[in-house]
C-alpha cells in the first residue's frame, strides 16, 4: 500500500553528461552519468549511470552504451524514460512512497516538442505532476542568488550539452541565448585536434581527463602536461604521447570562443540599467563546463566584467531545481502558460 512520504519532492539536473537529483530537505543525493548500457538482442537495459560510463567504447556487439540526452534535449525517449525510472527509484530508496512531484530544469530556449518529451518522460518514468524550470534560473538559485529582486543578474551554464547564457531580473529572464556548444564539444574538439596533429585516435574518456587535468582557456602561469595513451593511425599499434595544456588551449579555442561570443551578445542585447548592475556585480557561471581552466578568465577578458565560478558548479542546477519546489508561485519558472498547470 502506498502512504505519502515527507520529503519525496525532488528537483532533477537532467544533463546531457550528468543526471543529478536533488531531495527536498537531504540535498543533491544522486549525481550519475547520463548513460544506459542495453541488449541489443533483447532490448534490456543492462546498466545505468556509473556502471555504464565505464562500458563505453568496451563493449561487445549485441551489448550499446548510449547516451539518451543530446545537445540537452532528449535524443532518445524510451532509454530516457528507463534512465530516468531508475534514478528517481535509486533516490527515493527502498521505501515504498507515493508518486513525487519533480522539478526537472530545460535548456532555456528548448522547443515545445522538446519540452514536452522531457515532461512525459519523467511523467511515465513516475512522477506524479511536473514542473519545468529554465537552466539559468536553476543555475542563479542554486548559486544562492536572490532573483526576485529588480536587479540584473547574468548567469552563464555550462553541461555537457549546452551553454544557456541569461540575464535574470524579478523572477523572469530578461535576456537569454542558449548554443550547442558546451563540455562534450570540448572533448569533441579535443579528440579531433589529438587525431590532426598527432595522428593518435583517443576515445572519450581520455579526451574528458586531458579536459580535466590539462585542458585551458587561457594562457596558464606555468605549463602542464600528461602523457596519453591511444592508437597510431600510421602504424595502428598503441602509442604514447604527452601533450601540453597550450596545445589543449589551441584545441579548444574554437569552442571557448563561441562561449565567449554568446557571452558578449547576450550583454550587448541588455537593458543598460540592467547592465550596470551586472557590471557592478559581475556575472556569476554554473556547471561542470565552467571549471575548465581560465574559462571564467577569458570570459573577463573579452566582456571586460567580473566573473566568477559558483562554489557548486556542478550541483547548482540540482539544487536550485530543488529549492524552486519551495516557492513556485513566487517565480516565471515556466515558459508559457500551458506549463504552468501541472500535468496530471
Amino acid at each position: 500500500m502506498w502512504f505519502w512520504s515527507m520529503g519525496t519532492d525532488m528537483g532533477i539536473d537532467l544533463g546531457t553528461a550528468t543526471v543529478l537529483v536533488y531531495i527536498k530537505g537531504k540535498g543533491v543525493i544522486l549525481k550519475e552519468p547520463s548513460v544506459v548500457a542495453i541488449d541489443k538482442v533483447n532490448n534490456k537495459v543492462l546498466a545505468v549511470g556509473e556502471e555504464a560510463r565505464k562500458m563505453i567504447g568496451r563493449t561487445p556487439g549485441n551489448i550499446v552504451a548510449l547516451r539518451p540526452l543530446k545537445d540537452g534535449v532528449i535524443s532518445d525517449y524510451d532509454v530516457t524514460e528507463k534512465m530516468l525510472k531508475h534514478f528517481i527509484r535509486k533516490a527515493c530508496g527502498k521505501r515504498r512512497i507515493s508518486a513525487p512531484k519533480v522539478m526537472v530544469c530545460v535548456p532555456c530556449q528548448a522547443t515545445e516538442v522538446e519540452k514536452r518529451a522531457v515532461r512525459d518522460a519523467a511523467i511515465h518514468a513516475g512522477a506524479k505532476k511536473v514542473y519545468l524550470i529554465e537552466e539559468p534560473l536553476a543555475a542563479a538559485i542554486g548559486a544562492g542568488v536572490d532573483i526576485t529582486i529588480p536587479s540584473g543578474n547574468m548567469v552563464i551554464d555550462i553541461g555537457g550539452g549546452t551553454t544557456d547564457v541569461a540575464v535574470i531580473s524579478l523572477g523572469g529572464i530578461v535576456v537569454r541565448s542558449s548554443i550547442k556548444i558546451a563540455g562534450d564539444k570540448f572533448d569533441e574538439a579535443i579528440m579531433k585536434y589529438i587525431r590532426k596533429k598527432h595522428k593518435l585516435m583517443i576515445g572519450e574518456r581520455t579526451a574528458e581527463d586531458l579536459k580535466i587535468n590539462v585542458g585551458s582557456a587561457f594562457k596558464r602561469e606555468e605549463e602542464v602536461y600528461m602523457d596519453v595513451k591511444g592508437r597510431d593511425l600510421i602504424t595502428g599499434l598503441p602509442k604514447n604521447i604527452t601533450v601540453s595544456s597550450e596545445e589543449m588551449r589551441e584545441a579548444l579555442h574554437e569552442t571557448i570562443t563561441a562561449i565567449a561570443e554568446t557571452t558578449h551578445n547576450v550583454l550587448e542585447k541588455t537593458p543598460p540599467e540592467l547592465a550596470a548592475d551586472i557590471a557592478e556585480k559581475g556575472i556569476l557561471m554554473t556547471g561542470g563546463g565552467s571549471l575548465l581552466n581560465g574559462l571564467d578568465k577569458l570570459i573577463e577578458h573579452v566582456t571586460k566584467v567580473p566573473v566568477r565560478v559558483a562554489d557548486e558548479a556542478v550541483s547548482c542546477v540540482a539544487i536550485g531545481t530543488g529549492k524552486v519546489l519551495d516557492f513556485i508561485d513566487k517565480l516565471d519558472v515556466t515558459l508559457n502558460d500551458s506549463e504552468v498547470a501541472l500535468i496530471d
